[in-house]
């Protein structure tokens, strides 16, 4: 089912989401279903499933040369999505980037979706490479999500890239995109992001899925902008609770946001990892329940592997 349709069908509940991430290639994936098992009895309509850019790695060729090769360390998504529908009985959605992908293999990647029965997609640009400064556009790829999201929407209309075929059936993906309450890192301004991501909508994108944040304020001032440039789709709040201390650098230097200082305060005043994690369920329940009693059309929470603090935030709200 799109998730549009969960949100009509939910009549102004809100309902409960989360994103989890492929095993590294090697590990089982035992160790996924470990984390979403417990995440079950809240009755998710959808897990997302993201999908890693490729990277470089030099292998020893010996006498000090090195061979260099692209690889994935998280290689799988639209399979663990198909493995995840079949366990859970749930919609899974898979992350398409732009970043390490042509449109050809998007195409393929779109192909399989359908007949695997996957109804809903997230379009994104992606980050750039571990050993790129910035963001560079993969040959024969998308440069921005925009981009992909019109090449989904043509697919739906029955627009294939390059075949001129007769189509017995259109394609009908719901296709979400990623809004940015703080405004996208390399966005000049938080207007200018607005209205990237109105082109995205424009382009056929069913529904906004935001970046974490911390700041309820933000994300109500998101929305009510949003709105006042005719972005009319659902706009579903991302929420991550803080896991440990060394998370106070790390987000604020990955995603360019900022945390409250209340948060800030309670965290820094932590003896160890385990206190933090509680600051961060506790800090995530009175966010959660504020958004809820907003109305949001869901709360979707980024779990990174860990389940356990979500749980606990969960059975406070479902």
């Amino acid at each position: 089912m799109k998730v549009t349709d969960h949100i009509k069908k939910a009549n102004g509940k809100t309902l409960f989401s989360f994103e989890v991430i492929p095993p590294q290639k090697g590990k089982n994936i035992q160790d996924l279903y470990n984390n979403i098992d417990p995440l079950m009895e809240f009755n998710p309509p959808f897990i997302d499933v993201t999908t890693s850019r490729e990277e470089y790695v030099y292998v020893d060729k010996g006498n000090g040369l090195l061979d260099k090769r692209i690889t994935r360390m998280r290689p799988g998504t639209v399979g663990i999505c198909a493995s995840i529908m079949h366990k859970y009985n749930v919609d899974a959605i898979p992350h398409l980037l732009c970043g390490g992908f042509t449109k050809e293999e998007t195409e393929y990647v779109l192909v399989d979706c359908h007949y695997l029965g996957i109804d809903n997609v997230v379009a994104l640009r992606g980050d750039s490479r571990k050993d790129e400064p910035y963001f560079v556009p993969t040959k024969g790829g998308h440069a921005y999500a925009t981009g992909l999201v019109q090449q989904i929407s043509n697919l739906n209309n029955g627009k294939y890239l390059h075949d001129e075929i007769e189509v017995e059936h259109n394609y009908d993906f719901c296709v979400g995109v990623a809004g940015y309450p703080e405004k996208h890192m390399e966005a000049p301004s938080l207007n200018t992001d607005l209205k990237r991501l109105k082109e995205k909508v424009d382009a056929g994108a069913d529904y906004v899925v935001t970046q974490m944040f911390f700041d309820n304020k933000k994300y109500f001032d998101f929305v009510e902008k949003a709105r006042e440039i005719g972005i009319t789709v659902p706009i579903i709040p991302g929420i991550k609770p803080i896991a440990v201390k060394r998370h106070l650098q790390i987000l604020p230097q990955v995603f360019k946001i900022d945390l409250p200082e209340d948060l800030i305060d309670a965290v820094e005043a932590c003896k160890d990892n385990n206190a933090v994690r509680q600051v961060g369920i506790e800090f995530a329940i009175q966010q959660s329940k504020e958004l809820k009693e907003a109305g949001v059309p869901f709360l979707h929470y980024y779990s990174m592997g860990k389940s356990d603090n979500i749980k606990a935030i969960a059975s406070e709200l479902f």
